[in-house]
């Protein structure tokens, strides 16, 4: 499959997703960036702007499984990844999967979970996989989380641990639709009793050449100096506790050969990298205490200060 091939098809995808969430075509280009790249993805976000609509729309326009996990502070691991049951007839324990055995699971409210059942989707966020009593189940080949997390200030929520923050490739914010965007979602809820919905354009097949196709992206040697002078920059700087580690720059990597072939390129441009890095590695910071100053403001400002390559 070529680029503008392969353009043309996820712009397909995006303009079903559109006909459900109105007026977020950049955001669903990056959440199906993420997606592309192998990546996870977390909503930080206010409720009610569309993120489990979002989600759900997703599913289907890809042709995968969709399941919900509601985080909740009594939710137990077990809740997550499945149980073993005994079978008194077989006189056996058999392995009863549970929700995040899906292609797109969606993790709303993740941070109203206590840090114990959070870090069970570590392993399967990591590596596409359950371990339970000593026996490895895998996941779907497109595994995909959606997290949702509610400001940090609302009640009842616990901070996500740095291990699992960096398991995101992205952090993305829906935010509140504009004004003709709010007005043309009131003018279809009041047209139609039933809302509108997406159907499957992208087969199981079709993701598969995605994203092979990703991985067939030209990143210039010019280009990943730069973005290596980027990642290497949040380690020096003295106003950041913890700066990216290579996680963050294979991260950074993926997303860029990714977000290009959204853009119907068979290369990467500076300008992509421009693009996600407070994206990808703003999650990743921990500043020093005391900078008034967000992550993000900080990396670009490190943006200004690294000289940009000339070439591709």
């Amino acid at each position: 499959m070529e680029a503008t091939a392969a353009k043309a098809l996820i712009d397909q995808g995006i303009d079903e997703i559109e006909r459900v969430i109105v007026g977020k075509r950049d955001i669903i280009r990056l959440t199906i960036t993420t997606f592309l790249a192998n990546g996870h993805v977390l909503f930080e976000d206010v409720p009610g702007v569309g993120k489990t609509t979002l989600a759900q729309t997703l599913a289907k326009v890809f042709a995968g499984s969709y399941h919900r996990i509601q985080f909740t502070p009594d939710l137990l691991p077990g809740d997550i990844t499945g149980v073993s049951i005994y079978n008194r007839h077989a006189n056996s324990f058999e392995f009863q999967q549970g929700p995040i055995f899906a292609t797109f699971v969606l993790a709303d409210e993740i941070n109203r979970a206590t840090p114990r059942t959070q870090s069970a989707l570590l392993e399967a966020m990591g590596e596409r996989k359950v371990t339970l009593d000593g026996t490895t189940y895998p996941l779907d080949g497109n595994f995909f989380v959606l997290a949702t997390q509610n400001p940090s200030d609302y009640e009842g929520t616990y901070p996500l641990p740095e291990a699992q923050m960096d398991r995101f490739l992205m952090r993305l914010s829906i935010g509140y639709p504009d004004k003709p965007a709010e007005l043309a979602m009131l003018n279809l809820a009041d047209q139609s009793a039933t809302p509108p919905t997406a159907h499957e354009v992208i087969t199981a097949e079709q993701v598969r050449e995605l994203k092979e196709q990703v991985q067939k992206v030209r990143f210039a040697d010019s280009l990943l100096d730069y973005l290596l002078s980027i990642t290497t920059a949040t380690r020096q700087d003295q106003r950041i506790r913890l700066g990216v580690s290579p996680r963050g720059s294979l991260a950074l990597a993926a997303a860029a050969r990714a977000y290009a072939l959204t853009q119907g390129r068979g290369f990467v441009l500076a300008e992509d990298i421009q693009r996600l890095t407070p994206l990808v590695l703003g999650h990743r910071l921990i500043l020093q205490p005391g900078i008034q100053l967000t992550s993000d403001q900080v990396l670009a400002d490190l943006l200004q200060q690294i000289p940009v390559p000339l070439t591709r």
